[in-house]
């Protein structure tokens, strides 16, 4: 498909019905028609992989936070300077190598000859264009406030050469321009048609309900992706995603249910690949509605039964997560803080009085029924903190629903689930710090100064021991605000056929990145 027609199917959709594109990928599960596993096999082309999303992605803008979906979706067509490996440590990608010059100066190394997928140069001046953009001024970029406050210049001495120049020294900036939100692209694309240099482009689209990609055979990596076309279908109902799986009719699913793991672990036929790392929190409108009070943030914070939410929601498969979510695994973990909201409902109820609520309150809770971990977390909430005398109504939409209420403080308080963008303590500042962008996954309306400075002097500050006390420090003003009250650690697994060969789910806060390993997946 031409870069015309693209941008009209992506535009206006196709024709086709859902049930017809969901036959069409091997879906025939969903029409009540169930063929062998052979005759399936026969059916679809042997160098086809087709992917199960949770969601239809709500954007595809390229620098826009729009969920796990859209990202592995983006990760196909875009490439940023670097991004993760399977171990967690960065992968040379547009960038074959990359430098710290000294605290504040990196040199990155471009590959030589790649192209956009629309035929102009991914050259240093792309790479500037990009940057600049990602952070402009009005740029809805989700990583703007990270970058913007923090790169002074950029500077192209040649077009294999990018130098960045930062105002202060970095500890993390090689990691932020690994993560998904920094594609590259063409400075050809417009805002709705990013145009990538990644290993796959996009040849097909039915809204709502499918996404089709092919090969990309400029794509800078020898070999590379192993699979010459590749079908990504969204199964918002998670067990006819399952299903989709068990029937042969995808090869590989992601968020896969916590109450079918194990069923999947028994299957022959099946791979099951987990990590910990994700968690669920609750965020707050902080701006009005009754969570403009500290205090009845904090009762809720109390009044959680987070171990009913690992059993109900979970199915066993995590932890309760009783202070800010930092794992037990890094050298930043503070034991003495990690067990700061252990519930509590005597402490609570005295909260709620001096807040000048004895009698408790109502509120109103955001989630999604899309997604059952959300669904469930919600209700245990619900459940949990009536016995405190807090009456919670649900909100319980669809995701892309719940996205832009998110975004538009359009709640009380809010169930979120979410990882690091990476894994060190600063990927925290997106969910306790004040920033400037609005963002469904934080509390609406939110700053605090302090925060602000401590989350600057960590980045800024190269000494791991100096870095812990700064942590500690932001971590016991986070606890005391009560913005990010965390709820639970999960397990998060995708699922695949055995015969899968090449997908990894990258560990920790880094699964989300795991879409970056499709290139190297394929049937065997």
């Amino acid at each position: 498909m031409t870069e015309t027609n693209q941008r009209s199917a992506g535009a206006a959709g196709v024709t086709l019905s859902r049930r017809a594109a969901l036959a069409a990928a091997g879906g025939a599960v969903l029409a009540g028609l169930a063929p062998g596993r052979e005759v399936r096999a026969q059916a679809r082309a042997r160098d086809q992989l087709i992917f199960a999303l949770s969601s239809y992605p709500p954007s595809l803008r390229a620098w826009a936070n729009a969920g796990t979906a859209a990202s592995t979706v983006k990760l196909q067509n875009l490439r940023g300077l670097l991004t993760f490996d399977e171990r967690g440590g960065l992968r040379a990608e547009l960038a074959e190598s990359h430098r710290r010059i000294n605290p504040t100066t990196w040199e990155f190394t471009l590959r030589d000859g790649v192209k956009f997928h629309d035929g102009e140069k991914a050259d240093a001046g792309a790479v500037k264009h990009s940057f600049e953009a990602m952070t402009a001024e009005r740029s809805p970029a989700y990583l703007r406030s990270s970058l913007a406050p923090l790169i002074d210049k950029i500077e192209t001495p040649n077009a294999r050469t990018v130098v960045f120049r930062l105002r202060e020294p970095s500890a993390t900036f090689s990691q932020l321009i690994a993560c998904f939100h920094a594609a590259v692209i063409s400075p050809k694309s417009t805002e709705a048609n990013p145009v990538g240099c990644g290993p796959y482009r996009i040849t097909d689209v039915e809204r709502g309900t499918r996404i089709d990609f092919e090969a990309y055979d400029g794509y800078y990596k020898p070999g590379m992706p192993r699979s010459k076309k590749m079908r990504m279908i969204a199964y918002a109902d998670e067990n006819l995603r399952v299903a989709a799986l068990e029937a042969g009719d995808v090869d590989i699913i992601e968020y896969v249910p916590w109450q079918s793991m194990e069923a999947i672990e028994r299957n022959q036929n099946l791979k099951l690949d987990s990590t910990d790392g994700p968690f669920m929190y609750l965020v707050y409108n902080v701006q009005r509605g009754p969570f403009t009070n500290v205090k009845l943030r904090q009762a809720t914070a109390y009044a959680a039964n987070r171990q009913d939410i690992v059993r109900a929601a979970f199915f066993g498969r995590g932890s309760a997560l009783e202070g800010i979510p930092v794992p037990a695994s890094s050298p930043y973990f503070n034991r003495d803080l990690s067990t700061h909201w252990r519930r509590d409902l005597d402490k609570a109820k005295r909260l709620l009085a001096e807040a000048g609520m004895p009698n408790g309150f109502e509120a109103t809770l955001l989630s999604t029924a899309q997604y059952g971990m959300h669904k469930d977390t919600a209700e245990v909430v619900q459940q949990s903190l009536a016995q405190a005398g807090i009456k919670v109504t649900l909100n319980l939409p669809d995701w892309a629903t719940r996205v832009t209420l998110g975004n538009r403080g359009q709640f009380d308080f809010a169930v979120m689930g979410s990882s690091g963008l990476f894994n060190d303590p600063d990927a925290l500042q997106e969910f306790v710090a004040g920033l400037p962008q609005a963002s469904y996954n934080r509390s609406f309306g939110y700053r605090n100064a302090k925060i602000d400075e401590l989350v600057a002097k960590g980045r800024a500050e190269l000494d791991e021991g100096r870095r812990k006390a700064i942590y500690r420090e932001l971590e016991q003003i986070a606890l005391e605000d009560a913005t990010c009250v965390g709820l639970a650690w999960r397990s998060q697994g995708y699922a695949m056929q055995k015969s899968v060969t090449g997908f990894a789910n990258l560990p920790g806060f880094l699964t989300f990145h795991s879409g970056a390993t499709l290139e190297a997946a394929a049937r065997g």
